[in-house]
């Protein structure tokens, strides 16, 4: 388990953070959150807020385990760039080299390749595993089943559908971390948990985070907002936005069976997911060289993602700002940023040293709502 103390509060953002919380707790957008600061390697503003499990008052704690979704992409990402310095895998590579079946076509039926480099930036031409108007329980395998599958035969299935676009020519959010998840499963002949632990949690001292929880007592109960609150999930459950319907399985971490998605399988504590960005914030130390942290925080794809979110570039494994006031965000140009649709919100500025994680159990308001653009506002207001 991470854990920190505050070793240099700081009093303006200690005000306005608290502000932007309470109002949300206040104003029943948000159950509950952990929201945790650090610059230049200090804690300066940490906190629990609000209620892990609303109908059985148990309040939120910093060491509060939370669904990651999304979240788990910056972890994986970190273990794959861990085994490139080790010479093991390339970003140039393609996926064959590990997955010889995994050749999704075009829609003429060519079959182009795709690298791992494709993989990290969403570039691969692959799609999100939904169709056009519903996004289907976080983890389902693309017939929509309950994913207790081998993550092989999640990634054979993926291999059938066509390909959206030439690897490469375009950018689509996807489950493009799923085959990534793949290749480290082949290259370190090991469960993907396993090798994440091994090279990135193990290293860092973290036990919290993992494809499994390590302690039920204090799991979050995932919320969606409602009227006049927001409302326990469900064992499956949906939240219905204007580009289609988000769709969640909140016990598949409980399934020993299902397979690790690399791409939102993991739970975790805001302390180990802190820990785990610091690295990127110190120029990787101690798990990556500082010239592999600077190929992944700029635009590795050539401005392809501004097609589809403007003023964001995408490095490996997370979203880049390009253009602050293009994105919309309260956040420094170069800052990098990505969050989780259980709620979650993270972001990191190099270039002041500032690494901000904000994880909730509500959705969507932790992601898309007011949340992390007050939490954001408050922290550079502060500055």
């Amino acid at each position: 388990m991470s854990s920190y103390a505050i070793v240099r509060p700081d009093p303006k953002m200690t005000r306005l953070l608290d502000s932007a919380i309470d109002s949300a707790l206040d104003e029943k957008r948000l159950v509950g959150t952990v929201v945790l600061v650090a610059r230049k390697g200090r804690i300066v503003y940490s906190r629990a807020a609000g209620m892990a499990d609303r109908e059985n008052d148990q309040p939120m704690s910093t060491d509060t385990i939370f669904r990651l979704s999304s979240v788990t992409k910056p972890i994986v990402a970190i273990a794959a760039m861990r085994l490139v310095e080790q010479g093991r895998i390339n970003p140039a590579d393609p996926v064959v080299r590990w997955l010889p079946y995994f050749r999704p076509p075009l829609a003429d039926g060519s079959a182009p390749v795709i690298t791992i480099h494709h993989l990290l930036t969403h570039t691969a031409g692959l799609g999100d595993g939904f169709n056009a108007n519903k996004r289907k329980p976080d983890g389902a395998d693309i017939a929509g089943r309950h994913p207790s599958i081998a993550l092989e035969e999640k990634l054979r299935r993926l291999a059938t559908e066509p390909l959206l676009y030439e690897p490469g020519k375009g950018w689509h959010y996807s489950i493009s971390m799923d085959v990534l998840g793949g290749i480290i499963e082949k290259e370190t002949s090991a469960p993907l948990g396993e090798a994440v632990a091994a090279l990135v949690t193990e290293p860092l001292g973290l036990s919290d985070t993992a494809f499994h929880v390590t302690d039920r007592g204090r799991l979050a109960v995932p919320y969606k907002n409602a009227a006049p609150q927001p409302a326990p999930m469900g064992r499956e459950d949906s939240i219905i936005t204007p580009s289609g319907v988000f769709g969640y399985l909140p016990e598949r971490i409980f399934d020993p069976d299902v397979y690790q998605s690399a791409s939102g399988g993991m739970a975790g504590t805001a302390g180990d997911i802190l820990a785990i960005l610091e690295t990127i914030t110190r120029g990787g130390t101690p798990l990556l060289n500082a010239s592999t942290v600077s190929a992944m925080i700029r635009d590795q794809t050539n401005g392809l993602t501004g097609l589809e979110r403007p003023g964001l570039g995408f490095g490996y494994g997370w979203a880049v700002v390009t253009d602050p006031d293009r994105a919309g965000l309260p956040l420094a140009r170069r800052a990098i940023q990505w969050g989780g649709v259980y709620g979650h919100s993270w972001f990191i500025d190099p270039e002041r040293s500032l690494t901000v994680v904000a994880l909730t159990n509500t959705a969507l308001e932790g992601l898309f709502g007011a949340f992390p653009f007050d939490i954001g506002k408050a922290i550079y207001q502060a500055l």
